[in-house]
């Protein structure tokens, strides 16, 4: 197994948590499946969850599709597919660039919330055609705070036939 290097930043003035992985030689094979493990005991916040992605002027496409599992406390888990926009039509990295090196932070959920307290698991998986995926650096996890859940009723919530925001 590939040794991973990892950053990981906590602040609780912030209230932000942020992991990155690094890409073994800029080249993401599918068998790299990158955890970010978070522990959440505030279950009334409100979060946003962001993917962060670097890569070299050198990636080839507009986009990356990403399989991300989330796995809850109590062991169930769920997946879903995610598309990051990375340029527009003409090619024009959306993310901020220095050189030939670029950075994006790609809102991925808006007023998330984590109905369990617990640890959350969060694997992300490369989806593209491409195996080994070339002239990516890093892939990383980003969560921040932003509010307070508003109280809901006990009857006004059984009433409530769609699911909202969860990770």
């Amino acid at each position: 197994m590939l040794a991973l290097c990892c950053g990981c930043q906590f602040s609780t003035q912030l209230n932000v948590f942020e992991q990155q992985t690094a890409i073994p030689h800029q080249s993401w094979d599918a068998k790299l499946r990158p955890v970010f493990t978070i522990h959440i005991t505030d279950t009334t916040a409100l979060y946003d969850i962001y993917v962060t992605l670097r890569h070299t002027n050198d990636y080839r496409y507009s986009n990356l599709w990403l399989l991300i599992t989330t796995t809850y406390p109590d062991g169930k888990s769920i997946r879903q597919r995610v598309e990051l926009p990375l340029a527009d039509a003409t090619g024009r990295w959306f993310g901020s660039g220095m050189e030939d090196i670029f950075f994006h932070r790609i809102l991925i959920q808006h007023h998330a919330y984590f109905n369990q307290p617990g640890t959350y698991r969060f694997t992300f998986e490369q989806d593209m055609r491409d195996n080994p995926l070339p002239n990516v650096m890093n892939i990383g996890l980003r969560i921040e705070k932003i509010g307070r859940r508003q109280p809901v009723a006990a009857e006004a919530e059984k009433q409530v036939n769609q699911p909202t925001a969860q990770p």
